[in-house]
């Protein structure tokens, strides 16, 4: 199990195992984790489930593909450099310590 943090626009945190080889959106929803809606569940056909990943792990994460772009391009004021769909980041035994926050809201 992978450890993550999810933390909600108000400074809540989640302390959460999530399994290698889910997401680190499905991670959120089979935990309850609010602030991520995940409208589509999973097939990056929105933005719903978007975070701004820590500082400290933007540049560890598999780069963002082409359709993941184009989805961020909908997603509430996105930020270049640290924002990602959950959907779209697997867990592995390498984002151990992950740590994510979630934005206002989920457009």
């Amino acid at each position: 199990m992978v450890k993550i943090t999810y933390i909600e626009h108000g400074g809540k945190e989640h302390v959460v195992d999530v399994a290698e080889g889910l997401t680190v959106m499905e991670g959120a929803r089979d935990n309850n984790i609010p602030g991520i809606d995940a409208d589509c569940g999973g097939a990056c056909a929105c933005s719903t489930c978007h975070v701004y990943v820590h500082p400290d792990w933007a540049g560890k994460l598999p780069a963002k593909d082409g359709m993941e772009e184009d989805m961020l391009d909908f997603a509430y004021e996105p930020d270049p450099a640290r924002s990602r769909l959950t959907c779209q980041v697997k867990v592995t035994a390498d984002l151990d310590g992950l740590v994510v926050n979630m934005p206002e809201k989920q457009i």
